[in-house]
This record gives C-alpha cells, structure tokens and sequence, in this order.
C-alpha cells in the first residue's frame, strides 16, 4: 500500500504520490517541468512491481520539513502568500481532473493579479516539494552562486571604487598565487605577523614581478583578506599557526575518553612524577629547608583508583618508578602499618599486576623494565614526546591531591618561583617534614579512593543508575562484571623482576659489579673461581641489584630465565658492607679523587727521585776508569773481589752493633707457661692446604 507524498522511481524518472483514488492513485512526475497531476491505477503499480521497474526512492524536498524562514522575512511572505492564493485548488478533492483543475485556475485568476504561467508553477511547486507549506519557500540559497569562485576577466570584481582613485587590481592567477605566498610566509607561522605588515610585503613583491604599478592599481589589504578568509578555513589556520606539539596536547579536538580502553580493574595502569609544589624541612632540624618532594602516583585507568605512589627526594628515575610500582603491585598493610594508619586489608582492594603501564617516555622507557614484561607478560606503553594529555587521569589527580594541603600548609610554592626584589621567600616557610608530608598525602589518597565521588567521570552503557562515582565501588563493580584483568605474583620475584639490572664481569674474585666483588656457594660450587686457565666462568654475566642495598645481588645464572643466585659481597670489598649503592659511588668517587691528589704528589716527588739516580748514575759513569786488565782477567778477579766486600761488610755491622751501654733487663708482665704462645693462623690463611 502506497502513502500520499511517497516517491517512486519508474525507469530511473521520480514521480510523488499525491492522493489515493480508491483503487487509483493521483502521481505527478517530478522531473517533467509541464507535467500534472495524473491518475494511475493500482494494479498496474503492482505489476511494475513484480516486473522490479517500480521501486521506492528517497524523497528529494524532504529537507523543507526542516525549514523555518526567519518571521517577516521576504521568503517567509511569498511562501505565505503563495499558500493563500492556493487555498481553492489544495481544498479541491477532484483537482487531479483537468476539467475542475481549469475551472479553479480560472476563479484563482480572476481574483489574484498574477499571470498564468506563475500560477502553473507555484502549483506544480506545491504538488512536486511535498504539498506542504514549505513547498512554496523561493529557492534563494540557489541564487547568487554560492559557494562559487567567479573569475575576474577585464575589471575588478566586486563594488565599484567611490572614495580612492583609479579601478583596482584584477586578482588574477598570478595574483593569488602572490597571495598563497605572502600567507604561508607571514600569516600562517607560530609567530604571525599582522595583516597589514603581510600587506606591505605584497605590494613590495608585486612591485619586483609588475613594475611602475600605479600605488591605487595594486591589491588592497582587504583584497588579501578576502582571499586569506575564503581559501583558508579555520581548522587549517589554527594548525598552521599552533606549534604541532601545543595542537595536539591542548587544541586538538577529543574524540573519546582514556575509559573507554579500559574494560575493567588492572586493565590499564597509569603512571607519572611530579614535583611536589611545598618547601619541606630536615627531619633533625626544623630550621633547615630540605627542598621540594617527588611525588609518583600510579592509578587504575577504568576505576581512577590510586593504586601506588612514592613521595620522597629521589629524583624522577627508574629507581623512583619502581618503588611505586611496587606499592602498586603488592600488599600494602605492612606499609600502612609502619606510617600509624587504620586501613584494614579487607578495606583496601586485593593486589595485582595490571595488563599494561602507560608512562612518558622517560623512566620506563628502556631495557631496564623488560624483567618486568619478560617475567610477568605487563605491556609497557609509552606516550609522544611532550604529550602529557596522553596520561591525563593521572596529571589531573596531582593537582586533586594538591589541593588537599595547599589552602592550609606553610612553604607552598605558588605562582612565580622566582623570587621578586623585596618579595619573600617561600624556601623559609617551609615547616612540615617529609614524614608528616607523606601522612598528609597517604590520608587524601585514601579520602579520594574511598570517600570522594567524582563528578564528572564517564559511566558506561551497563554501569548501574545506583552505582557510586567513588573508585573503591567502581573498582568492585569492575571485577564482578567486567573481564577480570588484574594478575596475582610472587612478592619477592616480582620485587627482583622490578629491578634495575646490569652486566657484570667474572674473574677468580668473584663477580665484579661497580668496582665490588660477590659471591655466593652456588659460585663456588659451579668452579668459577678456580685459579685455572680452562675457567668454565663466563666472561659477562646478568645482574639485578636494589640501589638501597649493596650488600648483595641477583645473578641471572641462565640466559631466557627469571632465575637468579643470591650473592653476597666477599671480604675483599668489606669496605662497603651496610652500604647503599649511592653511598657506594660516592665513596669510590672520593677515592679517585683523592688517588688522583696522590698521583700529582707521586709524579713531583718520582721526578726528583728519578734525577738522583741519573746523577749518581753519571757520577759513577764518569769516575770508573778505564782498566788495564783484560776482560779474562777481570771475570777471574769476580770472587775475590766479592769476599774482600763482603768482608768490609761484616766488619762495619760489628762495629756499628757493638756498645758500651748495657742492655736494660725484661721483666715479664706475666708468669711464664707452657701454653704461652703466639697464636696460629696457618689454618686460616692456606684454607685447604692439606689438599
């Protein structure tokens, strides 16, 4: 069954439904400019049908139901006009017979001053756009060519001149092409120069390529504007003139949210460092500034859960990372325990690896957090350079929990950080310590994972109206009814995995990892420290150390394993036991320093000695004479030359021993023993020299 206005394609020509006649239908055809209503009948319609020529079509003036010319404008008049003029033959049921259509025509004529052919077409309008009001809108957006470029031939376009003298310039090809360069050199840059110095830089180059050009016969500024306003839309004027990083990181437009990667809790991580914007002061002496905090936060992309953090003075680094990443990764009631805070285990969500890290390009970016990837299969994801919007959840969370602390502690860094002439300065306000700064922000990351809802967080399709914006039920939420993601690891293995690592050297010492010397029974016993030439050791081995602790290490003992020897300094480098491998560095750089003061003192103290010996040496050169004796002679002389000095020798010993001076008397300070003897390291320093 067919509707009044629907449209139909017979052989590629469009025809609109215009009544339904019983068991006929009145149709016009829309592309014949002097066609009528005319009537069809039904059956004939459901033949074209089943032979496929009769099909339905989209109607082409289907957009006028969506027209609403301005009230009182011209348009909205004629329409109105036109629609009154055409109320007998739009209430006549019968105006699809020519005969009644000629006589309503004919009535319409004799009262409305139009003319026929008029008439004829603002009915066919109506009949053809819809039967609809709108149907007899004027097609004003037809006119005018909009949206068409006009080519300038033998005068100016546009208004004529009535104040400046002469016509004006014909914007020609050569023109344009003049324009496009001026605008790509001045106006579309970072730095954009004004119009009218743009403007200048025309007339200067127009000059050089049409020479003795009447100043009035070049292209105006607003010439320039024109052109630059109609070949250069707004999107291409804000990239061009935008530093790419700037468009991209603050300009660009959004097109989706950083939840809709995340389909649940552990899905993805986020991590990032900041500088803490507060003084802190010396835990011993409350007078001395310290300086500002590192602040590490590591948060659940899907849930805004913050999942670990590190707040302390070490430098953004990977050994910063992963100490947050360790918080993140593994229990943490011992931790809570240690700073004084109530948060039970059951009150804090169960611990995991996630299923991917997104960090800068900084710290994580390296072959040091691949025990980590390799170990336990975390993806590690690496934002754009100066992309920070990338990572925004945890960006925005830094500023949230500074907000807690800022309104009320002393030593806030705001605004400038330089410090103006008389201004004050904020190093000496400073009154908190780093372990009451850590309290402050352990307890705001607790208010916000446990307490805070979150306004403006975006909710999936399936989330529940009685669901609350706050990340500990979103987090619960997530591993109930989403795919769970987050992944249970060994503590210790995931502690090791996290690690910085290294290529130590192997020799009979042990293995030698930043100048010291380890060791462990699995050494031992695998022969590499036997004092051999066929040594089974490898040249290079894999290791893991903790930057906090020197006093052992990890040696990865197989290639594509996570398995590892403990191994411990040996009394060879004793000097840096309960030492970190800071204080370690810090020590071997004194060291060379002072070995290179000594060497300076060695090599002046060495020349002089070196001269002495070259004098005496010349001395004894220029004293012997020559001998008279042959060398046979002389080789036979050898032992008695050598017992008549040997003689002089003793003699001189004796008579230096001798003396007139008694000696003084013993006196034992205990009674004599037969036990009394001095001890015996023999065992100790040939260990298994019965072997």
């Amino acid at each position: 069954m067919y509707q009044v206005n629907e449209v139909l394609c017979l052989d590629d020509e469009l025809f609109r439904v215009l009544k339904i006649a019983g068991k006929d239908i009145v149709w016009i055809a829309l592309d014949d400019k002097n066609a009528f209503p005319s009537l069809e009948s039904l059956d004939s319609l459901e033949q074209l049908v089943l032979d496929e020529k009769l099909i339905r079509e989209r109607d082409p003036f289907a957009y006028l139901q969506q027209e609403a010319p301005e009230p009182g404008s011209k348009a909205a008049a004629i329409r109105d006009r036109n629609f009154k003029m055409l109320q007998p033959l739009i209430e006549e049921p019968l105006f699809y017979i020519p005969k009644i259509r000629s006589k309503v025509f004919k009535s319409i004529l004799e009262v409305e001053d139009i003319s026929k052919p008029y008439l004829y077409r603002i009915a066919r309008q109506y009949w053809k756009r819809g039967q609809i009001p709108n149907a007899l809108l004027p097609d004003y957006p037809n006119s005018g060519g909009k949206g068409k470029r006009r080519q300038a031939k033998d005068k100016k376009l546009g208004r004529p001149r009535v104040h400046m003298e002469g016509v004006g310039a014909i914007i020609d090809e050569a023109t344009e092409k003049l324009f496009r360069i001026v605008i790509d050199k001045y106006l579309l840059k970072e730095n954009e120069f004004s119009l009218p110095f743009a403007h200048r830089r025309l007339k200067r180059l127009y000059d050089q390529l049409f020479p003795n050009t009447p100043e009035s016969e070049k292209p105006t500024k607003w010439q320039l504007k024109y052109f630059y306003d109609r070949e250069y839309g707004f999107e291409e004027k804000i990239i061009k003139k935008t530093p790419t990083q700037h468009y991209k990181k603050d300009i660009r437009p959004l097109t989706s949210t950083a939840t809709m990667q995340a389909f649940g809790p552990g899905a993805r991580y986020e991590i990032d460092a900041t500088i803490a914007d507060i003084i802190l002061v010396d835990d011993n002496d409350r007078t001395q500034p310290a300086g500002r905090p590192i602040l590490y936060i590591v948060i659940d992309v899907f849930s805004r859960f913050v999942v670990g953090w590190y707040i302390g003075f070490e430098n953004p680094s990977y050994v910063a990372a992963i100490q947050s990443l360790h918080v993140a990764m593994t229990d943490k009631s011992d931790l809570f325990s240690s700073l004084g805070i109530e948060c039970c285990e059951m009150d804090w969500p169960s611990s995991g690896l996630p299923e991917s890290i997104l960090a800068d390009r900084g710290e994580l970016l390296g072959h040091q957090i691949e025990g980590l990837e390799e170990a336990f299969f975390v993806r590690i994801e690496n934002t754009p350079p100066y992309r920070g919007d990338a990572k925004g959840i945890v960006e925005r969370n830094f500023r949230s929990l500074q907000a807690e602390f800022k309104p009320y502690a002393p030593g806030v860094v705001s605004g400038t950080t330089v410090k103006k002439r008389g201004g004050k300065n904020y190093w000496l306000d400073g009154k908190l310590t780093i372990s009451e700064f850590t309290e402050i922000l352990i307890s705001s990351i607790i208010m916000h994972n446990f307490v805070d809802p979150m306004e403006k967080y975006d909710r999936s399709e399936d989330m529940p109206t009685d669901l609350p914006n706050v990340p500990i039920h979103l987090w619960k939420w997530g591993l109930q009814n989403r795919t769970g993601r987050l992944r249970k690891g060994d503590e210790e293995n995931l502690r090791v995995a996290l690690l910085p690592r290294e290529h130590a050297t192997t020799s009979e010492k042990g293995v030698c990892l930043f100048g010291l010397y380890y060791s462990s029974p699995e050494v031992l016993s695998s022969g590499w420290l036997h004092r051999t030439k066929s040594s089974n050791r490898p040249e290079k081995v894999v290791v893991a150390y903790d930057p906090n602790v020197a006093d052992k290490i990890y040696l990865l003992y197989k290639p594509n394993s996570r398995d590892y020897w403990v191994c411990k300094l040996t009394d060879l480098s004793r000097e840096y036991r309960n030492c970190s491998f800071w204080q370690v560095w810090r020590k071997q750089d004194e060291q060379k320093k002072e070995l290179s003061k000594q060497r300076l003192a060695a090599d002046k103290t060495r020349a002089a000695h070196e001269e002495r010996i070259e004098n005496i040496i010349s001395s004894a050169v220029k004293d012997t004479p020559r001998s008279s004796k042959t060398n046979t002679e002389r080789m036979a002389g050898v032992s008695k030359a050598r017992a008549a000095q040997l003689e002089t020798e003793r003699t001189h010993r004796r008579a230096s021993t001798t003396s007139s001076t008694p000696s003084a008397k013993i006196i034992s300070l205990r009674e004599s023993s037969d036990d009394d003897e001095y001890p015996d390291y023999e065992d100790e320093l040939f260990d298994g020299g019965d072997d």
